[in-house]
């Protein structure tokens, strides 16, 4: 008869390992049914499903792979896999799949608690987790601290709602954020990337510097808010907070754009979209100079925003053709989809407000991004800790894969 076993070999880790243990499964002709290997800080764990056909002498295989683990210095442990264990195997086949996403600055044993427990509750099963962070520094040396585990996970939850419900629930006792998605074809391949601008690409209001230069702060940003909180509509506020700048010099323009800083993490991860191919784009119910503006120092293929009137080098208090607000962002990221002939569902969506809602909500993946709570219970995914370069995570993107860009670039 055929047997089949469960090789699971530890040890320290060197090259050749692998090639000599599947050297001698070579020599007898076995069949590997499953393969998976991993090294953590130079230890190896490798596990391998083997098939052993009746017209070899399985005594013979054994003795060899036990004296080449000996001689290797491994440790080798064989367990024989019974039919119905193996048929049940092979019966969860193409269950759904999911991939949850575990960000913070510092990874602490109870997060992966907190999480583990979670898809334990669940009635699902991890088959991989993996770090896609680099690897921290033994001693703080100032920079910002990213840290991100993947989740691979098979089967389905016995409540999709309550799931979320937990995540939200664990994200709010811990800081850290969790993202949970289809792991289908999707995931792996976006290709457009879709920015709100103001406290989303940039650490500002634009509208509430030019207040500023106005000498109308308090009344601008006492609008401003109510807007991004959703309580007031956009539109409206929006013309109410324009006709207030009515007859500030244009020249002050260059001076707001000059002192605006980008989020942290905006420039690595749109100089690696770029890099990996990405389309970018801001749709934004901001200002079509600044727009312009990040567009050229970021390399930004699209720009979608509102547009001043400026007369006699005066801003008239009002905005040149149709206002984009909630509903137009959302429009304009399906027609520049369509533009790229990319899929809705190859789309990501990023914003902070309100307004950003109907966006985030076509998108395939929408993110809110340090948002209003408003935002940020609505919105399926949030990120809260990490920078704008978090989201390179979400699509399974490894700092080890940024860095090969840039040496290559």
């Amino acid at each position: 008869m055929q047997e089949i076993l469960l090789l699971h070999v530890t040890g320290e880790d060197r090259p050749g390992l692998t090639a000599s243990l599947s050297g001698i499964l070579a020599q007898h002709d076995i069949q590997i049914l499953d393969l998976n290997q991993t090294v953590i800080h130079r230890t190896l764990l490798l596990g391998m499903l083997v098939r052993i056909s009746r017209s070899v002498e399985s005594t013979n295989v054994l003795k060899d792979l036990l004296f080449t683990a000996h001689h290797e210095g491994l440790r080798l442990r064989m367990t024989p896999v019974e039919d119905a264990e193996y048929d049940a195997w092979v019966g969860r086949e193409g269950k759904p799949r999911y991939i949850l996403t575990l960000l913070a600055r510092e990874l602490h044993a109870r997060h992966v608690q907190a999480v583990s427990s979670l898809i334990a509750e669940q009635g699902l099963n991890i088959d991989i987790i993996t770090r896609l962070s680099g690897r921290p520094p033994r001693n703080d040396d100032g920079k910002p601290r990213r840290a991100c585990v993947e989740f691979s996970v098979r089967g389905k939850p016995k409540n999709e709602s309550d799931l979320r419900a937990a995540i939200m629930a664990i994200t709010q006792q811990h800081p850290v954020d969790i993202a949970w998605q289809h792991d289908d074809v999707y995931r792996r391949m976006r290709r457009l990337v879709a920015f709100d601008m103001d406290s989303t690409l940039i650490q500002a209001e634009v509208i509430d510097e030019l207040a500023r230069e106005a000498g109308v702060y308090e009344q601008v940003s006492a609008v401003t808010e109510e807007a991004m909180r959703g309580e007031l509509d956009f539109r409206t506020s929006l013309s109410r907070r324009v006709a207030l700048l009515e007859g500030l010099s244009d020249s002050v323009m260059q001076r707001v754009a000059d002192r605006l800083r980008l989020t942290e993490g905006a420039e690595r991860l749109i100089s690696t979209l770029k890099s990996f191919g990405y389309k970018t784009a801001i749709i934004s119910g901001g200002f079509a100079y600044f727009g312009r503006y990040l567009q050229q120092k970021l390399g930004i293929d699209h720009v979608c925003t509102n547009d001043l009137e400026v007369v006699g080098g005066k801003l008239t208090g009002k905005v040149k053709g149709e206002i984009v607000d909630a509903e137009r962002k959302a429009q304009l990221l399906k027609e520049i989809a369509a533009k790229e002939n990319i899929s809705l569902r190859q789309t990501i969506a990023v914003g902070d407000g309100a307004n950003d809602l109907p966006m985030l909500a076509v998108a395939g993946l929408g993110i809110a991004f340090h948002a209003k709570p408003v935002v940020a219970q609505s919105a399926r995914h949030k990120i809260s800790t990490l920078g704008l370069d978090g989201i390179l995570y979400l699509v399974g993107v490894r700092d080890r894969d940024v860095l090969a860009s840039v040496a290559e670039g």
